[in-house]
């Protein structure tokens, strides 16, 4: 990326993981510590995030990653610690919200926490950033913010959000010293996979996760972490643990109406066999 300073993730680096109770957020906290990152983690689940914090030696902050009032708390507390934030992993999300039931505030809440935490991270950092001439910001969308989510349209749409925003901050900040990597994974084995989508959204989420855990391999976060580390490493924008997702979005893109039949069959499928 012209103009890009690459930021490393290694020792002395500050960075701050939102969504880092467990998952990916925790996976990527634990392989940045191991190498020698100053780290400051944050979520919702205080009690979870205390543990994880005091088992690998970074600074917790507890509360909403979509908040203003949060977001501050973490850049303030990464300050106070260690020194200005070099790295920002937008990791946090949330998969409630299935089909045309989802109510406005579950379409709120998604919004918020899968896109406009991402908006008000980079509104805090990005400016300082530009002044420093380098920074780094990590946005972890979904293979469903490429492609589609069954089952979800609460977290489809916000997550193609989340993806447009990273590519807009790519583009606009490239030339200015920011990086930007854009997480897009399809399986991963998380409380969210595992539990969440089928817990809060009844048949809906059922669907939703068996599209997900049917489409192909559920990786470990730790793996996904590592080829987070090495993109961002390398200054690469699209990181797709899945390699397969690469061929569904060129299939997608070169003849969409077929993509569509075909996700319709997959639909079809997957509800007979619910």
């Amino acid at each position: 990326m012209a103009g890009t300073q690459i930021t490393g993730t290694g020792t002395g680096t500050v960075a701050v993981v939102t969504g880092a109770a467990g998952g990916i957020g925790a996976a990527l906290a634990e392989a940045l510590v191991e190498g020698g990152a100053r780290v400051v983690v944050s979520d919702l689940d205080e009690q979870r995030l205390t543990a994880t914090a005091e088992r690998l030696g970074a600074v917790a902050v507890a509360g909403d990653a979509s908040s203003e009032e949060v977001i501050d708390a973490m850049v303030a507390a990464a300050e106070e610690h260690y020194g200005p934030v070099d790295l920002f992993f937008a990791n946090a999300g949330i998969g409630d919200g299935y089909g045309l039931a989802a109510d406005d505030e579950q379409w709120q809440l998604a919004l918020d926490v899968n896109l406009m935490a991402h908006v008000r991270a980079a509104r805090r950092l990005v400016p300082g950033w530009v002044e420093r001439g380098r920074g780094y910001f990590v946005s972890t969308a979904s293979a469903a913010g490429l492609l589609t989510q069954i089952g979800s349209a609460t977290y489809s749409v916000s997550k193609h959000g989340a993806v447009g925003f990273a590519e807009w901050l790519a583009v606009t900040y490239g030339d200015e010293g920011v990086g930007v990597s854009c997480l897009c994974p399809m399986g991963v084995d998380t409380d969210m996979l595992r539990s969440g989508m089928t817990s809060a959204g009844g048949e809906g989420g059922k669907v939703a996760a068996a599209a997900v855990t049917t489409a192909g391999e559920v990786l470990a976060p730790r793996d996904v972490a590592d080829q987070v580390l090495r993109a961002v490493e390398e200054g690469i924008f699209l990181i797709t643990p899945h390699t397969d997702v690469r061929e569904f979005l060129r299939r997608k893109v070169d003849d969409h109406d077929r993509w569509i039949r075909g996700m319709q069959r997959y639909q079809r499928q997957l509800k007979e066999s619910s």
